[in-house]
């Protein structure tokens, strides 16, 4: 459980100080830019694998789940042809994390926007590419998506 925590630090570290022209990014996969090939090589063997849907992977402290670019979401955002293939968007679950929103120091966080639905409270920086959903109080899942300025950078 140490070393989940850990990397989700680092992870939380790293997305506070991305620079707004990157999306943020996971263990070096970065939505828009990383392709299947080097998510294969970053996280091995996948435990659900499909050619045209997500790749599943076991993670120290959950599961994480990567989604590309398709034609049809090329075509209906018209983004640049050569972006299908690359991710869209990684979706870390947390099996039994401990980290809050205060303890992650989002509560008081103006890049993030707060969410309260009836059972989840979900945190959304979309210029940076990050979503954070807590329930019961705890983390659950986290999403690492394109940020507003790759998706502006990307349409032609």
């Amino acid at each position: 459980m140490f070393r989940g925590c850990a990397i989700l630090f680092v992870a939380a570290t790293f997305i506070f100080s991305a620079s707004s022209v990157r999306a943020s990014s996971w263990q070096d996969i970065e939505p828009f830019k990383s392709r299947r090939d080097d998510v294969l090589k970053i996280l091995g063997t996948p435990i659900n694998e499909s050619q045209s849907g997500p790749l599943t992977f076991k993670v120290m402290g959950g599961t994480a789940s990567i989604n590309f670019v398709d034609q049809n979401f090329v075509r209906t955002k018209h983004l640049r042809p050569d972006l299908e293939g690359t991710v869209l968007q990684i979706i870390l679950q947390h099996e039994r994390s401990s980290d809050t929103p205060e303890s992650m120091k989002l509560a008081d966080n103006r890049n993030f926007t707060r969410d309260q639905m009836k059972d989840a409270l979900v945190f959304r920086n979309l210029k940076e590419g990050v979503i954070y959903t807590f329930l019961g109080g705890t983390l659950k899942t986290t999403r690492y998506t394109f940020s507003e300025a790759q998706i502006s950078r990307a349409r032609h």
